[in-house]
Parts: structure tokens; C-alpha cells; sequence
């Protein structure tokens, strides 16, 4: 694809990292067939070949208009159209580029401004956001529907395990999961201890940085990485062999550390080790030895939704029901596994009526064949098919600590 950056975004960075991926693209649209809005919509400015378009428009100086910014807006970021993309396109970094320097030029209506600030505001902020859940779960019964059943129900974590062990790894806690999903992190600690390894969370990590960098707001997400960096060093530094991502959302943003921070000389030779050491769950208990935890001849089918985070952007589909699988849970058969669920991080909340058709298709998918349970591998995931599902939804490691 040929292009003419004005000089303004010629002459940034970002600017020509987004002008190299623009010029990969050779519009061949074989990412319209797996794009869940293009399917859902049948418009070409609601699917990747046609949002490259617009994106190359905006960078060349041409009008961008409020039009312009809603069909970038419906993307997901799904990335199922680079696990398509024959010519390796890096489309969701060209949306990031994009969103965030459109951010800065066309402003946003007031009431759009303000939801989304309340997004990066309390999302991120683990107490605040932990505060403002316990008094929705405490004012739920209250509560009419449809709202009702976007507030998650309390859960309970069991203990953490008391012994230590030589091999040790890292986790992130994040910001949602503690209070949201509190048991993954207790799971994943307490499966690992079996297996002979210490996880440990270090307490100054935060938010993985991916809400405000998704939305725009790049310095502050930039922030957050380094603060992450900072909390994991000591621990990297002492010989923690992996930091392990029990959230894809989370894994997909950390992976790319050492790439967004590559020209920060504090920080990028740091950012690019922490890139190297993360790595999902999934991938780190496939090289272990799974018969300590034994588990075969366990009951009931469990259907297995692997997020877009970890199939498209981590490119681990399928790790997870190896795993699965290996510890003798029986999975059951779904379709349309490369499709979104519709959470997407803060999608559920900006797009919401397109987001719960997509959930609509996606339990549809998940339960054809009656399974007892749901498992996902991130935690937006798990709360947004957990609201409507016919059936309990729990992180897939909950399924091995037993």
C-alpha cells in the first residue's frame, strides 16, 4: 500500500512504525472473514482492510470526522485478522497508533469524555475499583436488570500455600482480578506449590498499563509499565525464572514492554527482559510434569473459551486445553473458537449493544454440546460470559486445584 504521511506524523516515531504496517497491507481482505464486527455488521469500514483505510486517511492528512473515529471505536482488537493476515500485518499496533494520536486531535463529545476518564480512573486503580465493586455486590439484590447482571457475585479465594520452594516465578496481580476473580491467582499459587514452585505476586505491581494505552491515554499507560518494572526487578535480579500471566489481557500488553519501551534509555534493555521472562500459565505448566497434581478420571465435560488475548495477540491457542486435557479434564466440542466474546477490556462498557450480540453468538458456541462448566483465561472474559451463561464460569485453573 502506498502512502504520503503528513509531516507531523512523518517526522514521530510512531509516525513511521505506523506507516511501515500500513505499507504491508496488500488489501487481499482475507481478515473480513474472521472479524467478528464485519461479520456481525457487512460493513467494510467495520473491518480490518476497511479501518486501514481510514487509518491511513487520517495519517495523510485527510478529514477525520466523528464517523471516522466510531467504526475505529467498534473494533475489539480482537487481532483475529493478524492471525488471518498472510502478509503478517500488525494491525492492532496500527489501531494503537492511530487511537492515540487521533485522541489528541479530534475531541470527543463531553459525555463520551467523561466515560471514559471514569474508565481510567477506576479500572487501574485497584482499591478504588475493589471499593466501588463491594458496594455495587452490596446493593445488587436492589438492582434492576440488565444492570444486575453485569455486577459479578462475591468470591472467595482459598489460602495461599504456606511452604517455599527453590524454584520461585512472579505473577501479576493487576487491578479487576483481586477483588473481581479473587481465586485465580490463589489457585494458580496453590497448583504450582504442588509442582515444587513458589509464585509470588510483588505488592507495587499494578495495572498491566493496557486500559489507558488501549483507550489512548499512552503516557499514563507507559507509567504503569515502568512501575511494573520497577516492583518486578529486585525479584528478576534474585532468579525468578518466569513472570507468570494468569490474565491474557495482562500477558498480551506485558509481551509487548520491551517493544513500547524500546526507546525510553532508562528503561528498554528492563522492559525487554520483563518481555522475555512473561509468559501465560498455560504455556509454563505445558513443560511441567502434570502427574503430581492427579487429576485423571475426573467427571463432566468443561467447554474451554480461549480470549482473543491469548489465541490472536499471545499466539498461544490451543496451550491451554493441552494442558487441560493432560490433567484428564474431559473438554467439551465448541465452535467458532477465533470469534470475541464481546469484553475486550472496556468494550462491554463503550460498545454495549454490539458487545451483547456478540456474547449472544458466543455462548451459543461455548454450549453445544451441554457442558457442566466454562473455562476462560482472563479475567473480563470470565465476568462477561459468567453475566449471561447458563452455566458456573471459572478460570481454567480452578479446574486443576483441586
Amino acid at each position: 500500500m502506498q502512502t504520503n504521511l503528513v509531516q507531523e506524523f512523518a517526522a514521530q516515531p510512531e509516525g513511521l512504525e505506523a506507516e511501515a504496517i500500513l505499507r504491508s497491507c496488500v488489501h487481499c481482505g482475507f481478515c473480513t472473514a474472521t472479524c467478528p464486527t464485519y461479520q456481525e455488521l457487512g460493513d467494510e469500514r467495520d473491518g480490518p482492510r476497511g479501518r486501514i483505510y481510514l487509518m491511513k486517511m487520517f495519517l495523510e492528512g485527510r478529514e477525520t470526522t466523528e464517523k471516522t473515529r466510531e467504526h475505529l471505536d467498534r473494533c475489539l482488537s480482537c487481532r483475529a485478522c493478524e492471525t488471518t493476515c498472510p502478509a503478517d500485518v500488525q494491525y492492532g499496533r496500527l489501531l494503537d497508533i492511530s487511537r492515540g494520536l487521533m485522541e489528541e486531535r479530534l475531541e470527543r463529545p463531553r459525555q463520551e469524555r467523561w466515560l471514559r476518564q471514569a474508565l481510567i480512573r477506576v479500572l487501574p486503580n485497584r482499591r478504588l475499583f475493589a471499593a466501588l465493586l463491594y458496594l455495587g455486590q452490596l446493593s445488587r439484590p436492589l438492582v434492576p436488570e440488565p444492570l444486575r447482571s453485569k455486577i459479578p457475585l462475591r468470591k472467595r479465594a482459598s489460602p495461599w500455600p504456606a511452604r517455599s520452594h527453590q524454584r520461585k516465578v512472579l505473577a501479576l496481580a493487576g487491578c479487576v482480578q483481586p477483588s473481581a476473580t479473587p481465586n485465580t491467582n490463589a489457585a494458580a499459587a496453590r497448583v504450582l506449590d504442588r509442582l515444587g514452585i513458589t509464585m509470588v505476586e510483588a505488592p507495587a505491581a499494578g495495572c498491566c498499563g493496557a486500559v489507558n494505552y488501549h483507550l489512548g491515554d499512552h503516557d499514563q499507560g507507559l507509567d504503569y509499565m515502568r512501575r511494573n518494572i520497577d516492583a518486578w526487578w529486585p525479584a528478576i535480579e534474585n532468579g525468578a525464572e518466569a513472570i507468570i500471566m494468569t490474565a491474557s489481557g495482562c500477558g498480551a500488553m506485558v509481551q509487548d514492554y520491551g517493544h513500547l519501551l524500546r526507546d525510553d534509555a532508562d528503561y528498554a534493555d528492563k522492559a525487554r527482559r520483563v518481555s522475555e521472562l512473561s509468559m501465560d500459565l498455560g504455556a509454563f505448566l505445558l513443560k511441567q510434569d502434570l502427574g503430581a497434581l492427579g487429576l485423571s478420571g475426573r467427571k463432566g465435560r468443561v467447554a474451554f473459551h480461549c480470549p482473543c488475548t491469548l489465541q490472536h495477540a499471545m499466539g498461544q491457542s490451543g496451550v491451554v486445553e493441552q494442558v487441560m486435557e493432560k490433567a484428564g479434564i474431559k473438554l467439551a466440542a465448541t465452535t467458532d473458537g477465533h470469534l470475541c466474546c464481546g469484553s475486550a477490556g472496556t468494550y462491554s462498557v463503550l460498545q454495549p449493544e454490539l458487545s451483547q450480540r456478540l456474547l449472544t453468538n458466543k455462548l451459543q458456541a461455548l454450549t453445544i454440546e451441554e457442558p457442566e462448566e466454562i473455562a476462560t483465561a482472563n479475567v473480563g472474559c470470565q465476568l462477561h460470559l459468567e453475566s449471561r451463561s447458563p452455566v458456573p464460569v471459572r478460570h481454567w485453573i480452578e479446574f486443576l486445584d483441586l
